[in-house]
């Protein structure tokens, strides 16, 4: 028996410890209610969890993307179905002003209406945006092609779902000759041949809005799988990340115990070598 160095003692302590280290980091878990705190704890799992995390964070950036197009490609069609209803005006004031009962001056009256109603569409064509981003022309004062449109809808730079440019006005819809007719110029004969151009306005702007409506299809579609994927996930990261209350509650509790009986291993030691000491020199 050695008194200068107690090496029950030692052993005890170095468990008991070892033990205390564990029931904190336990109690880091419960308070946190993550089995990860530190790249210690797990870092493949850390890394895992962080890349898990990152992805979900852009789908649910993408899906926030697709629901701001979708709300861009509603305005558009907004727009242009009251731009519809325009011409379909403009059609039946050009079948009133073909008929014989007409006289010169109701067409008169009548080509001062049409004139009206190409402008009022050409200032839908103008004024439509969505934050400041012209729809149906290339800008507020260019009646040009609009841009396509690009959306980031992914994690990926090449996960982008486009939209054609239009040129919904009274240039892209051929109804600049109908809008500069002048005055007393708009006879029967002149209806009756704009009735046909009318037609062929209306096809090119359902072509338009075909296109806003089969892209707004596009994006809802991308929303509803991207939702799910989201969704799962999040519950991967969890399942890495996140702490199992039951499992660690349970782990704490055995520490506890082990923690208990470490001291009282100290306590016994200790009290070998007091027992040692009065039976020396007693």
């Amino acid at each position: 028996m050695r008194l200068n160095t107690n090496i029950s003692a030692y052993i005890a302590y170095e468990n008991y410890n070892t033990t205390s280290n564990l029931y904190q980091k336990s109690l880091e878990r419960l308070s946190s209610g993550l089995r990860i705190n530190s790249a210690s704890d797990d870092p493949s799992g850390l890394a895992i969890a962080d890349n898990l995390r990152t992805q979900a964070n852009s789908v649910k950036q993408s899906i926030e993307n697709a629901n701001s197009a979708i709300a861009l490609t509603q305005i558009a069609d907004k727009a242009m179905n009251e731009q519809s209803n325009i011409i379909d005006i403009i059609k039946s004031k050009l079948i009133q002003a073909r008929t014989a009962t007409t006289s010169d001056d109701g067409r008169e009256a009548i080509r001062k209406d049409i004139v009206k109603y190409i402008e009022q569409l050409d200032n839908i064509a103008s004024q439509t945006n969505y934050n400041g981003i012209s729809l149906l022309q290339q800008g507020s004062n260019d009646n040009a092609l609009s841009n396509e449109l690009s959306f980031q809808i992914g994690e990926s730079a090449s996960d982008i779902i486009k939209l054609n440019g239009v040129r919904s006005n009274s240039t892209g819809l051929n109804l600049t000759a109908l809008k500069n007719l002048g005055e007393g110029a708009l006879t029967a004969d002149v209806a009756a041949t704009n009735m046909s151009v009318l037609d062929e306005s209306l096809n090119t702007l359902n072509s338009f809005r075909s296109d806003f409506g089969s892209t707004q299809n596009q994006l809802e579609s991308s929303i509803r799988y991207m939702m799910t994927m989201e969704t799962n996930l999040r519950a991967s990261e969890s399942t890495i990340r996140d702490v199992d209350y039951a499992k660690e509650v349970m782990n704490l509790n055995r520490l506890k115990i082990a923690m208990e009986a470490g001291m009282y291993a100290i306590a016994q030691a200790n009290r070998i070598q007091d027992m040692m000491i009065k039976y020396l020199f007693r």
